[in-house]
């Protein structure tokens, strides 16, 4: 019986996420499903009084679509900051469905749909969310670009397990300043099981880690199971924590599913990146 109500009152247990649901074409609110960012986070000890972070979730919509007051369709693709001491992150396969819905949905002008999604998407946050709609005649601006730094793919490392290993991570006492880049973090989600590919930056100051152990700690995470969100606030802790990082900047580009990239952005020290799509993306 106890056990039946533990079930009951996790929020995950109420997610679309790995379940077959209809594609709903008439806008619904009520599609958008939230889920605490503290479930994650009481696991690697912080709390959202007290984040060693500030930084925003970065979502690229491009499936977004509705009728104006004539029926004809309309297109943009939506650029929205979801902020990282909000109470909720938003899951994917909702936001998804929820932006399907707007298909059949007839609005008067894009700065309605823009009013609309910022006001559904900052009350299932339960923070400001900040909503862009670029439109056809901006698409030629979002060029392909690429994440700045030393990328470290081509060390030559063995790897021997893909289980989510911290203790892989090493550490030297020269204190430096860099940014280093990779491209092979790939985690798998935690309910469906389903691979999430990505690029990750790491710009640090403090001892200098290891970049041979810094690859085989990334590539650790290939079958963690966690929401990409969490597996940013994850890396960030650990390079705190076991690296003596003083100043640090996690941000991770993930490819998309379902017309959705999420790139999530944590620091200790900087201002949100500008939004740069990569090739996979």
């Amino acid at each position: 019986m106890n056990k039946s109500k533990q079930t009951n009152n996790n929020p995950m247990d109420s997610l679309t996420l790995g379940q077959t649901v209809d594609y709903v074409e008439h806008y619904d609110a009520s599609i958008l499903q939230p889920v605490p960012r503290q479930i994650n986070r009481d696991e690697i000890a912080i709390t959202g009084d007290n984040l060693p972070f500030s930084g925003v979730d970065i979502w690229n919509g491009y499936e977004l679509s509705w009728l104006n007051s004539k029926g004809k369709p309309q297109i943009a693709i939506l650029q929205c900051s979801v902020p990282a001491d909000s109470n909720n992150l938003i899951e994917s396969k909702s936001f998804k469905l929820y932006l399907n819905s707007f298909n059949q949905s007839v609005f008067n002008s894009i700065d309605e749909v823009q009013q609309t999604i910022t006001q559904d998407l900052s009350e299932c946050a339960g923070a400001p969310v900040d909503v862009t709609l670029v439109t056809p005649a901006g698409f030629e601006q979002l060029n392909i670009r690429s994440l700045v730094g030393n990328c470290i793919d081509d060390l030559d490392v063995e790897i021997s397990h893909y289980d989510y290993s911290p203790s892989l991570l090493q550490r030297g006492s020269e204190i430096v300043t860099e940014t280093l880049v990779s491209h092979l973090l790939k985690s798998n989600c935690l309910i469906t099981n389903q691979p999430d590919w990505g690029s990750v930056l790491i710009h640090y100051h403090g001892p200098k880690i290891d970049h041979q152990s810094l690859l085989k700690y990334l590539i650790s995470f290939r079958t963690h199971n966690e929401f990409h969100e969490q597996c940013v606030e994850r890396i960030f802790c650990d390079l705190m924590t076991l690296c003596g990082a003083q100043k640090l900047t996690v941000y991770a580009r993930y490819t998309r599913r379902g017309g959705l990239d999420i790139n999530p952005f944590r620091s200790n020290f900087e201002q949100p990146y500008a939004n740069l799509r990569l090739a996979r993306q």
